[in-house]
């Protein structure tokens, strides 16, 4: 399993292979529905967000208040496609890489290539295991949207899947083709 070090270089990013195993380790800022939408409407209006986008791993999560001696009790990836649409704002942004769970759109995946971004997909329903793997949490924007505020999260050994890699070649949607019954 490769180590990858947050924020990435993009040599290592354009490196990584789409079905590669990886831990993540560093920053990562966390963005979900209520967050994306504000941004959408901030860019919208000529406006800047009041954080930087650019080199950063954007983790689809919201993540729960500290609990059990851990800066983050539980903080587990959103389903990635449903945040699809605001994916090439991000991209635009600089952000260089998304952290979620499950498929994403085909227009969605089209814009790796281009972006050499990349899309890390990480196990749901294991939040709480993946709040042992945050060293650091921090409020970036928003904290009024409580769990769907913008987090600096420091993540440590974090588990993922190259999912989708900086080529645009899909790891998940060629395995679920292979196990489809036509």
């Amino acid at each position: 399993m490769k180590e990858l070090r947050l924020p990435p270089d993009p040599e290592a990013l354009r490196s990584l292979t789409a079905g590669e195993e990886v831990l993540l380790s560093g920053p990562v800022l966390t963005m979900r529905d209520a967050a994306l939408a504000r941004l959408e409407r901030l860019v919208r209006e000529g406006h800047k967000p009041p954080f930087d986008l650019s080199g950063q791993v954007v983790f689809y999560a919201g993540p729960t208040p500290p609990a059990a001696g851990r800066p983050a009790g539980a903080i587990g990836p959103t389903t990635s496609a449903r945040m699809d649409h605001m994916l090439e704002l991000l991209l635009e942004a600089g952000a260089v890489a998304t952290l979620g769970k499950g498929p994403r759109s085909a227009d969605a995946v089209a814009l790796h290539e281009p972006y050499g971004h990349v899309y890390f997909a990480a196990v749901g329903g294991v939040a709480a295991l993946y709040g042992d793997m945050v060293d650091d949490i921090e409020p970036v924007a928003w904290e009024e949207l409580g769990p769907e505020a913008v987090y600096r999260v420091t993540l440590s050994n974090f588990p993922a899947i190259v999912a989708i890699d900086a080529s645009g070649r899909d790891h998940l949607s060629s395995q679920y083709a292979s196990y489809r019954r036509d």
